[in-house]
């Protein structure tokens, strides 16, 4: 069955691409179902499988193979972006193998995507998530099989919980985000109906590149660490944020405060979703819910 829902994403992804105009060649397809791969799989307990018979230091080096299979025939390849992105995995795995220094694992990854270093190794319209998409993977691979920690949640058994949490959390946090984002000036309505294909593309696209890999971070890392320290309350003030200060550079030239402030209350309403069950599937369903809502009607 895992299969069988690896192609079917697929299928619906490149009906999402289609949907937005993006044109996707062979090694652009090629490479994205590379990276989705594992992500997909870690979804249906493959850590399991490799912390028994591939748990090797240089295993997520193999992620960079995603990168040649897209730049190689296209002539796009570079050496800074291959370098770079294979210093990143292997310092990754190094520290989780022979050190307890979480925050400069969590500092990596969190740098490296918030500040772009790696965009232009997929110079393609509609592929920026990619390099995210590589340090999910290598993230995955390093607190579920070289230095596993309980309590993430990523898990793609979708429960009846993950949406009535999802779900609720969204309703809980939506008059909150009316009422200070027009207040603030942040939100401004479109006066179009949407449509059942815009909203399931966009949502489909969210959940998988943006709220899955940000919740993963900020609640299944962050949040789930900080809670084992300090508890609950103050684990979720915290990332919350620091989760909102991470917005401080989107749709802006210099700090975008009132992005800042939406977003560290969204984070609260993300982190409870998480807390309920300690389940990612339920935080990233508010998330997408939540951005994918805003950027058809109220962006």
């Amino acid at each position: 069955m895992p299969a069988v829902g690896f192609f079917a994403l697929l299928v619906g992804f490149w009906f999402v691409a289609r949907h937005f105009g993006v044109a996707v060649s062979a090694p652009a397809a090629a490479s994205v179902a590379l990276l989705l791969a594992p992500y997909w799989a870690f979804g249906f307990g493959f850590d399991k499988w490799l912390r028994a018979r591939f748990n090797y230091v240089a295993a997520p080096l193999l992620l960079i193979v995603s990168y040649l299979v897209f730049a190689l025939p296209q002539g796009l390849f570079r050496w800074d972006m291959f370098l770079g992105l294979a210093a990143v995995v292997l310092a990754i795995t190094l520290l989780l193998r022979h050190t307890n220094l979480d925050w400069a694992v969590l500092a990596i990854l969190g740098l490296s995507v918030e500040f772009h270093f790696f965009d232009r190794a997929w110079p393609v319209g509609g592929l920026s998530g990619m390099p995210k998409l590589l340090f999910v993977d290598a993230g995955l691979y390093g607190y579920l099989v070289v230095r596993p920690i309980e309590g993430i949640g990523f898990d793609f058994h979708l429960r009846r919980s993950d949406l009535m949490i999802g779900l609720r959390e969204f309703l809980y946090f939506t008059p909150i985000a009316i009422a200070l984002g027009f207040a603030l000036d942040f939100l401004h309505l479109h006066r179009t109906p949407g449509s059942v294909p815009a909203f399931a593309a966009g949502w489909l696209f969210t959940i998988f590149f943006v709220a899955l890999p940000e919740e993963l971070f900020f609640r299944g890392l962050m949040l789930n660490m900080l809670n084992r320290r300090i508890g609950s309350r103050w684990a979720l003030v915290i990332t919350s944020l620091i989760f909102g200060l991470a917005h401080f550079n989107k749709r802006a030239e210099y700090f975008n405060w009132r992005y800042v402030i939406l977003a560290a209350i969204a984070g609260v309403f993300y982190g409870r979703a998480w807390l309920a069950q300690r389940r990612l599937l339920a935080s990233s369903i508010t998330h997408a819910t939540v951005d994918t809502v805003w950027s058809i009607w109220l962006r």
